[in-house]
């Protein structure tokens, strides 16, 4: 089974968020959860804002939006 703490310590160690993650997570966080995975999607967001994890989601709309 996996566990939200674990898709979490992937993207806080590798810096990036794949979107499948993200998928993963939205999948994850409609369960039922423990209070430890719930923190450390808190501290992944944090990380996301402070710019020390990228999201592959944003970079894909940011390239779509970008008026090259």
């Amino acid at each position: 089974m996996v566990l939200i703490r674990d898709v979490v310590q992937q993207a806080l160690n590798s810096g990036y968020l794949t979107i499948e993650a993200e998928d993963l997570l939205r999948q994850l966080l409609s369960q039922k959860y423990e209070s430890e995975d719930f923190n450390a999607f808190l501290k992944l967001q944090l990380a996301a804002m402070a710019g020390y994890v990228k999201q592959e989601s944003r970079e894909l709309v940011q390239a779509n939006n970008c008026a090259c």
